[in-house]
């Protein structure tokens, strides 16, 4: 941040913000740096009956049972194919008071970028049925665009509830 000589932000000052950038498909995506907990290499979860297609199931992350998403197919793009590059992000998510330690399985992991604030578009608003609120905004980049995720809002109360639940069962 650029700091007036009196020690005070100067009135047009920088915000950089960090992002995890990573691929879903031909697409870039990224999550803010702070509810990055890991980056795992991706290894078949265990199945678990009876969930959601997204749900690919559960690992064990030191003795936490973990859920792992495919995000790929919570975005409505199908179900993700496992690849050479594919990752299992652990994200803590934040939400009613609790932290809930999530996975979601991406295709591959870029970069740790820094995005000007002011390079950040909002979320469009398509109007209608479309839904954009999972978006924080769009990320102008020199190499195109990347959308971040505010994964909170990926999930409703209740699968985020359920999810909470899974690990607390666990435990």
């Amino acid at each position: 941040m650029k700091v007036s000589t009196k020690g005070q932000p100067a009135a047009h000052a920088e915000e950089i913000r960090q992002y995890l950038s990573f691929v879903l498909g031909k697409d870039a995506f990224a999550v803010n740096i702070l509810c990055i907990k890991e980056i795992l290499q991706f290894a078949s979860p265990t199945e678990v009956p009876l969930m959601p297609p997204w749900l690919r199931g559960v690992i064990n992350l030191r003795g936490a049972v973990v859920p792992v998403i495919d995000l790929a197919y919570r975005l409505g793009r199908g179900l993700s194919q496992e690849g050479r590059r594919s990752c299992v992000v652990i994200l803590e998510v934040r939400f009613g008071g609790q932290v809930v330690d999530i996975g979601v399985m991406v295709d591959a992991v870029s970069a740790v970028i820094d995005i000007d604030a002011r390079q950040i578009e909002a979320a469009p608003a398509l109007g209608g049925s479309l839904q954009t609120d999972f978006m924080e905004g769009i990320g102008k980049l020199e190499s195109g665009f990347v959308i971040i995720l505010n994964i909170s809002k990926i999930f409703s109360s209740g699968e985020l509830s359920a999810l909470a639940n899974m690990q607390l069962q666990e435990a």
